[in-house]
């Protein structure tokens, strides 16, 4: 702290002076008066055509290589001026190694991690806007059957309409969620807890929200050994294995079954979610967990949120979670303390 208010304290006599070339050009006839007025005192006398020779030679030289040193500079300009109009497609060549190209290249950086931001934002609207969509187009329509006399208020009308609208519901709360973790306002209430007794909370919630999608599916707990415990938050964690469950739900096999298993391992409690369906591809596992990313073989209609929340929520405790083998395993790794 105390060399960053040295530094700013430093005279900067030339900050007036709006153009780098002619800064390096008075640099340079500077530093030469100073150099040839102390030759001048020392010897009595020096030749003035040879005087002003040197002093020209040295003002088109710093010019030529200024050139060179600004033109980095001027790049960031022009680039920074399309930013300011939405283009990040903008680069400066960054060659030197000195602190403009640093600067240059930094600024490279800059532009493309906010390409990237940008191009996320787009497509966050974007599968909004389409996940909206869907179910507000299922529940207009039953809506509009119900208002013209085409179908009755019968149980099984009522049921898609609930439907559709637990699945609006669902997706506004990922939402929230989303905004939270992104904007750092996700608290984590921990505790020590068993997790067996939350094992089997889950199950029975899960056993109830897949029982609509009507692919008889069943669940299987194992927990050994049977004591073990995990310090995080509980409503948090739940919220995670129930997001796994759905998933393996949608895509394993119908008929199939889901096993979670929970372990104790040294200084960390691993939960296991697997189904028997194909499992992901090696090559899709990295981006699994990425916001809105389903695959092609999610049946019912999830909101593509589930397993980006998972993640981060995962993240917030200092644990893993990844895909495993065979692919059709989720591996979440929790640390104790």
């Amino acid at each position: 702290m105390g060399d960053r208010a040295a530094a700013e304290a430093l005279p900067r006599p030339l900050d007036r002076v709006r153009s780098i070339k002619l800064k390096l050009a008075i640099l340079m006839l500077g530093s030469g008066g100073v150099a040839f007025g102390f030759f001048r005192f020392q010897i009595g006398w020096l030749p003035p055509r040879t005087t002003i020779t040197a002093m020209v030679i040295a003002l088109v030289t710093s010019q030529f290589l200024a050139h060179g040193i600004t033109r980095p500079l001027r790049e960031m300009t022009a680039a920074a001026q399309r930013m300011a109009h939405g283009d990040y497609t903008r680069r400066v060549r960054a060659t030197s190694r000195d602190e403009v190209g640093q600067l240059a290249a930094a600024f490279n950086q800059m532009a493309a991690d906010l390409a990237a931001a940008d191009q996320q934002r787009r497509d966050l609207i974007a599968n909004v806007s389409h996940e909206l969509r869907t179910p507000i187009t299922a529940l207009n329509a039953v809506l509009e059957n119900l208002v013209d006399g085409v179908c009755v208020p019968d149980p099984a009308t009522l049921r898609t309409a609930l439907a559709q609208t637990e699945r609006l519901s669902l997706l506004v709360s990922e939402l929230l969620d989303l905004s939270s973790i992104e904007a750092g306002a996700f608290p984590l209430d921990r505790e020590e807890f068993p997790v067996a007794p939350l094992l089997a909370e889950v199950v029975a919630e899960a056993e109830v929200m897949t029982a609509a999608l009507g692919r008889g599916v069943r669940f299987r707990t194992d927990v050994q050994p049977s004591t073990v415990s995990v310090y995080a938050d509980r409503a948090r964690v739940h919220q995670v294995l129930l997001n796994l469950l759905d998933n393996a739900a949608r895509h394993g096999p119908a008929g199939g079954e889901v096993r979670i298993a929970a372990s104790a391992r040294q200084n960390d409690t691993v939960i296991d979610v697997q189904d028997e369906g194909p499992g992901i591809p090696l090559a899709e596992r990295a981006t699994v967990f990425d916001r809105f990313t389903r695959g092609g073989r999610t049946v019912g209609g999830g909101t593509g949120l589930g397993l980006a929340i998972s993640r981060w929520v995962v993240d917030l405790h200092g644990g893993t979670i990844a895909v495993a083998d065979p692919g059709s395993r989720i591996r979440v790794v929790l640390p104790n303390r």
